[in-house]
């Protein structure tokens, strides 16, 4: 998955320009390593503790989608069943069906919105080994 599907923007704290952040810089970012401006070339880090909270829980909107296309697709399977069994009409089947996956592309379209940040990144402390 390349950065620009992620949607994570970068606002370096030196040059104020906004970078589309690579994979590797956010590696970087996760592990809390310093790393260069591709600019400025200036030592860049994440030291917002709000803004490391919000990129920390892209984690869980990663799951997010396939947990919901797995329910979405119970759900189909089991209307789908039950209208075959008789319990429901094709009518309503189908209205459970347009509705399960109205609830996907909702739920995918919320992830999506939530992806998209725009991190600044502050000057990095020096490392005292």
């Amino acid at each position: 998955m390349s950065a620009a599907t992620i949607g994570i923007l970068g606002r370096c704290a030196h040059c104020q320009r906004t970078l589309l952040l690579e994979p590797w810089q956010l590696n970087a970012i996760a592990i809390n390593e310093p790393f260069t401006c591709s600019h400025c070339e200036n030592t860049l880090q994440l030291n917002d503790p709000k803004q490391i909270r919000r990129f920390k829980s892209l984690d869980s909107l990663a799951l997010l989608r396939a947990s919901t296309l797995v329910m979405v697709c119970t759900a189909l399977l089991v209307a789908l069943v039950m209208e075959w069994v008789g319990m429901l009409s094709v009518m309503e089947q189908l209205n459970f069906s347009l509705l399960a996956i109205f609830v996907y592309f909702a739920v995918v379209r919320f992830a999506r919105h939530r992806q998209h940040i725009t991190l600044t990144l502050e000057a990095a402390k020096a490392h005292v080994d």
